[in-house]
């Protein structure tokens, strides 16, 4: 009993650095995140999530044979940018990254390191890929684009549902959403076309959003198109709220 137990142990032993040593074997790979909003930020820590468990089915474990490094922008230009040059300065094999900001303070500090983004309106209009069937570069991703000609149709779908509108606000920050340029062209058209009065509203901050939308309600006939950023996206709750006292009441039912 006693020599069965023996030979046990040995084995075991043997056996126990062959595997440590077959583990430590495997290539830890390092993959950066960068994400624009805050960390607070439920729906986006869902995503995460997924993401990792994609990873998992392939092969890629976090702490196995995957370290992962993740950074929080907050909707913050200048955060998003010293994350950025973070997360490059660690050298990782690739680096993931959501909206355009992201992907422009990368582009801005890195063009070897492999970088795929999601959520970006137009990355072939922003610079960030030559073309959608080959991006070039270390750059590509999946792109949420819309046709520039949507803001029009934003514009007259505002008209229908409230005839009595006069005003469009179009509500952006420019530091977070520049490809607000590439819907304003059929935004103004449509508005004019439609007898409404289209008005460019930069926004910066919370202060702004707030005298914009009391601005735009100080009348009847107030509406507003809000582009999808991640400065908007961040601040949504306080957009909609305050939306609530803009006087132009839809129509009523048919």
């Amino acid at each position: 009993m006693r020599r069965r137990k023996f030979i046990a142990l040995v084995g075991a032993a043997v056996a126990w650095p062959l595997a440590a040593r077959a583990q430590q074997s495997e290539p830890m790979r390092r993959i950066g995140v960068l994400m624009s909003f805050a960390q607070t930020d439920a729906g986006w820590h869902r995503a995460i999530a997924t993401f990792l468990e994609a990873l998992e089915r392939l092969g890629w474990v976090r702490g196995r044979n995957l370290q992962t490094e993740f950074r929080w922008g907050e909707a913050d230009p200048d955060r998003i940018q010293r994350y950025a040059t973070e997360l490059v300065g660690l050298k990782p094999d690739l680096i993931l990254c959501q909206a355009t900001p992201s992907v422009a303070a990368l582009q801005r500090t890195t063009r070897t390191i492999p970088i795929v983004f999601v959520n970006v309106s137009d990355p072939l209009g922003s610079g960030f890929i030559e073309s959608v069937a080959r991006p070039g570069g270390n750059i590509t991703g999946f792109s949420n684009y819309f046709e520039p000609t949507m803001g029009g149709k934003w514009v007259e779908l505002i008209k229908e549902i409230a005839p009595s509108v006069t005003r469009i606000a179009l509500m952006s920050n420019p530091d977070t959403s520049p490809h607000t340029r590439f819907y304003l062209p059929s935004i103004e058209s449509a508005a004019l076309s439609l007898g409404l009065q289209p008005i460019v509203t930069p926004v910066h901050d919370n202060a702004e959003i707030d005298r914009a939308i009391a601005a735009l309600g100080r009348n009847p006939g107030g509406g507003l198109v809000l582009l999808s950023d991640i400065f908007t996206l961040a601040n949504r709750e306080l957009i909609v709220s305050g939306s609530a006292t803009i006087a132009w009441p839809p129509a009523a039912p048919r």
